[in-house]
């Protein structure tokens, strides 16, 4: 269970191919937080960004405090990201419409959990897994909201508390790339 499973290869955020606003906004991923080893909780999330903060590679999240998720992102230093194919599609639904509080969402998905570093959570079957360092978190105050559309996202008030993460790996399904290999070889 520990270790990063050799289908995977490690990449700089740089490097990421896919199209942020296509990766989080239409792909989803799951937020995971906590340790393999105690305690850790999952949950789908189409919220967040990727970019350069305070000169370093940053993903930021956002988690409504009801959420079971939020008591691991909270206690946890360290959270991931992982984004999966097409194929896990109703997994991902699955894992967003159903809290770990009432069902063990690993054993009704089959997902494979690994530990990419100590303290973190991700699993096998995703194609892209960001760890991330947190670095810093704060709660969306509706009273700064600029269009007032937004608050009609909140019917139930439960705002957004955002987390901002150093992201200190990337990894990658696949193999090396041959032609970058190469190119370096010359």
């Amino acid at each position: 269970m520990g270790g990063i499973p050799e289908q995977f290869r490690k990449i700089e955020p740089v490097d990421i191919e896919r199209n942020v606003f296509r990766l989080i906004a239409d792909d989803w991923f799951l937020l995971t937080a906590g340790e393999l080893d105690k305690n850790f909780n999952t949950m789908t999330a189409s919220w967040g960004g990727l970019g350069e903060l305070w000169h370093r590679k940053v993903a930021f999240v956002f988690v409504r405090p009801q959420r079971f998720t939020m008591s691991f992102m909270e206690s946890s230093n360290l959270f991931t990201m992982s984004f999966f194919g097409e194929e896990y599609r109703e997994t991902l639904k699955y894992c967003g419409t159903n809290s770990g509080e009432n069902v063990n969402k690993i054993d009704q998905t089959g997902l494979t959990p690994f530990k990419p570093i100590e303290g973190t959570v991700s699993f096998k079957e995703a194609k892209l897994v960001l760890v991330c360092r947190k670095l810093y978190s704060q709660d969306l105050d509706h009273t700064r909201f600029l269009d007032p559309g937004i608050e009609g996202l909140y019917p139930e008030k439960g705002y957004h508390r955002l987390f901002v993460g150093e992201i200190t790996e990337v990894l990658k399904k696949g193999k090396q790339d041959t032609e970058k290999e190469e190119e370096l070889d010359q």
